[in-house]
């Protein structure tokens, strides 16, 4: 049965599964010394994949100018004890950002990754801090310097859906 789950499978995760309304905060320009944030809102939604091991998380965003559909997608690795954790935005619906890769300590989780902006290579950093379940917190930051200095550049709050 798909609804069975293996009960060796994380929790890790198990605060966002469900509904959520989200408020977004980003900046308006990234790595560009950019103090202005936009703020806009959203909704998601978290199921579990992979008998406990994964789940997707079906996002919604408000944007000022456009509503946009886009997905996380999660994967846990039982001999690493490390989540993957891939984006799919809907307006580029044939490529996955690179996988942030990290795991949970104290119900904080820090996940990195390399890639690109622009063309030049960056650092990427998600924090999930899930020590409030009921209201969990993601950024997003970004490092010109392969990590010796962060920008903060995207604010999520979540609020479970009544």
């Amino acid at each position: 049965m798909l609804s069975d789950f293996d009960p060796a499978a994380p929790n890790d995760f198990d605060f966002i599964i469900g509904h959520w309304n989200v408020v977004h905060r980003r900046l308006k320009r990234i790595l560009d010394d950019c103090n202005e944030w936009v703020e806009f809102k959203g909704d998601s939604a978290t199921v579990k994949t992979l008998g406990g091991f994964g789940n997707v998380e079906d996002n919604h965003l408000h944007y000022p100018d456009a509503s946009v559909r886009a997905k996380a997608i999660r994967s846990y690795n039982p001999e690493t004890k490390a989540w993957s954790i891939w984006w799919l935005d809907g307006r580029n619906p044939h490529a996955l950002d690179a996988p942030v890769i990290g795991s949970f300590v104290d119900g904080i989780g820090h996940f990195y990754a390399q890639d690109t902006l622009q063309g030049e290579p960056i650092k990427v950093r998600f924090i999930w801090n899930a020590t409030h379940p009921h209201r969990p917190t993601w950024e997003q930051a970004f490092s010109k310097d392969n990590g010796e200095t962060w920008e903060t550049n995207w604010r999520m709050v979540f609020t479970k859906c009544a």
